[in-house]
């Protein structure tokens, strides 16, 4: 009988069950923040950066503990003299290309000179989680079964 019906059932759609699968696999709660590992290392290899935070911000969001898929970068790198902001942004997202196609769902950027940074040392707030799974209360059980 289980042959039969998985005949029957509909294939997702190539975009999701990509999105689904990379999902799936990062999420793992036990990991030792590759990801972010990661992240510093290539923006680092690639940027030469005067100054380089990464904040993982997954908890604000509604996916498992210990997830990394939400991140939040500052960037300070002389490289970015004399480029406009989506310059900067195309650099810092050449350098995770591996990651953005999988393990990151949200990268949010904050490109700046050495002279920016002096002027305002600061870094931009994210807001909280708005959408997505965040009022469905069984995101954790539909998680579970799909690492299973």
């Amino acid at each position: 009988m289980l042959p039969s019906i998985l005949h029957c059932a509909r294939p997702l759609p190539r975009s999701l069950s990509r999105s689904l699968t990379h999902f799936t696999l990062y999420m793992d709660p036990n990991s030792s923040q590759p990801v972010e590992r990661a992240i510093r290392t290539k923006l680092t290899n690639m940027l030469s950066p005067d100054h380089l935070e990464v904040h993982n911000e997954s908890h604000m969001h509604a996916v498992p503990p210990g997830s990394e898929s939400h991140f939040r970068v500052l960037v300070v790198s002389s490289k970015f003299e004399g480029l406009p902001l989506i310059q900067r942004q195309r650099l810092v997202h050449e350098a995770l290309k591996e990651e953005l196609s999988g393990r990151i769902h949200a990268l949010a950027i904050q490109a700046k000179t050495p002279q920016q940074w002096s002027s305002n040392p600061t870094l931009d707030k994210s807001p909280g989680c708005m959408g997505g799974s965040r009022g469905d209360h069984t995101v954790e059980e539909k998680l579970k079964v799909r690492r299973e």
